[in-house]
């Protein structure tokens, strides 16, 4: 069976960050494929031996634990070792399997919800792009007869042994190591805990850099918080816990522990693509990457020397930093709209050293913002208030089929600019003005005359059609958002009558 196959058969394909699907598709008899097919690409690339350790962690979603084991099954089978390192996140796992020199792999489905699952491949180098994933695709696998039933469930299920906490204990190491002691003394910090496996972490190293931390509203239920469509109830809950003046920031992460949520003492969660430039600022980058769906304000700020834009997704962020590696001044790093930041080489610092870690990371960038903050002086808000005026909105409509998406956006692409132009005012026009210009590097982006910006694009790790807004004012970008969404809405609405 290829794998390229399974994905077609099992409806479990590739996204931005893995494999992703509905838990119910997600059988152990798939998890186990898409695992071995991993496996014997690295025996193809030299990237494990027989025998060689592979290590595996996960979220708290309810479909973790199984998934977990069947991957175990996999790599046991295929004559290697199944390091069992826990409920970590994603960047613990990353962290520790490239100063292992082994590869890793994470199942979790980051922020979407608990109905669908995922698994995150690493190498010993970090995350595999898009060139390992076709290697994973045409890997042709044979299940063993007996091993399933007829459900796609393992007859006998597998052991995944005890936790071995050496990769949690080197991510807290890697944060307590590197930022000064008590460098968070006196910050007052709330820890929104909700079902994020980065809760203990972040916790962990907060104190441990002197922060008073009061936890907040943990939860047993794992909960879809998404970092760039934040809940309504996530934006009452952090302007209620500031209400009482009490915290000088709220922190928290996504459900894997690589997007931040980092809120300021009025409750007011930041844009992952301002926490992004200021966490920079503060590492001192001067080569940054970023999707063209992140904020202009990076562009506009003046703090580094070079700003390169991608298409959408941590693996095109990992290449264009690769690529400023070679060419451009260092240190070098990346972050997505997201908020998830990524460092391509070392940071060094008051002559302490941070190994570079090319996969998204949210508890660097709660610190780094932090530490910022009591740097200079500021609150986070007046943080925030330091880049230019330029200010973004997103929201997504879920259930939105993936054909539609890219059949009502290829209508406004037709690659005769006048024509397009005339198709997206068609659309946008009447609410928004003259097109000043388009961008399909991803999606569809949508310059207007006034300087506002639209863009359109389907998520690459389920059925929803996004929208990204940026204006003047955030009422302004909120207000755009509102009015793509209604456009959007109408699409559906429309194929389905």
């Amino acid at each position: 069976m290829l794998i390229g196959d399974l994905m077609a058969q099992s409806g479990v394909g590739f996204g931005t960050s893995g494999a992703r699907g509905r838990v119910e598709a997600m059988t152990d008899r798939v998890c186990y494929a898409y695992t071995l097919g991993f496996v014997q690409y690295l025996f193809e690339t030299g990237a494990l031996a027989q025998g060689g350790a592979l290590g595996i962690a996960g979220d708290y979603r309810a479909s973790s634990g199984r998934i977990m084991a069947a991957c175990a099954q996999a790599v046991t089978d295929a004559g290697c070792r199944a390091w069992h390192l826990g409920r970590i996140p994603s960047p613990a796992i990353a962290a520790f399997g490239i100063a292992q020199g082994i590869p890793t792999l994470m199942v979790t489905g980051s922020h979407i919800p608990d109905d669908r699952n995922g698994i995150k491949f690493n190498l010993p180098t970090g995350e595999i792009l898009k060139d390992d994933e076709a290697g994973i695709r045409r890997q042709a696998v044979d299940l063993p007869g007996g091993l399933f039933d007829a459900a796609g469930a393992l007859v006998t299920p597998a052991d995944l042994g005890p936790v071995d906490p050496a990769a949690y204990d080197a991510y807290v190491a890697r944060y307590l190591g590197f930022f000064p002691a008590g460098c968070l003394s006196g910050v007052r910090v709330g820890l929104y805990e909700h079902s994020s496996v980065a809760r203990e972490a972040l916790l962990a190293v907060l104190t441990g850099l002197g922060a008073a931390v009061t936890p907040l509203a943990r939860s047993e239920a794992f909960l879809p918080v998404d970092t760039e469509a934040i809940r309504p109830e996530d934006v009452d809950l952090a302007r209620g816990w500031a209400a009482g003046g009490g915290f000088d920031a709220l922190v928290s992460a996504d459900g894997d522990g690589d997007r931040p949520l980092v809120g300021d003492e009025q409750g007011e969660w930041l844009r992952g693509d301002i926490a992004g430039p200021l966490c920079a600022r503060y590492l001192g980058v001067r080569s940054l990457v970023t999707p063209v769906s992140s904020n202009t304000a990076v562009d506009k700020s003046g703090w580094f020397d070079l700003v390169l834009r991608t298409r959408i997704g941590s693996p095109y962020v990992i290449a264009g930093m690769q690529a400023l590696l070679a060419s451009g001044p260092t240190p070098v790093a990346g972050y997505e709209a997201n908020g998830g930041f990524l460092t391509a080489d070392a940071i060094e610092r008051d002559g302490r050293s941070l190994p570079a870690l090319p996969t998204r990371d949210a508890a660097l960038v709660a610190l780094a913002i932090l530490c910022l903050a009591k740097d200079r002086g500021q609150r986070i808000s007046e943080l925030a208030a330091d880049l230019p005026a330029r200010f973004t909105h997103s929201d997504r409509i879920k259930e939105f089929p993936t054909e539609l998406s890219q059949a009502r956006l290829a209508a406004m692409q037709s690659g005769d600019l006048g024509r397009d132009r005339d198709s997206v005012e068609a659309v946008f026009g009447a609410a928004f003005g003259k097109v000043a210009g388009l961008d399909s590097t991803d999606g569809l982006r949508i310059t207007f005359d006034s300087g506002e910006i639209a863009h359109l694009r389907p998520s690459g790790n389920a059925p929803e059609l996004r929208a990204y807004t940026e204006a003047d004012s955030p009422q302004r970008a909120a207000e755009m958002n509102r009015i793509c969404m209604e456009v959007l809405a109408s699409w559906r609405q429309g194929a389905a009558g």
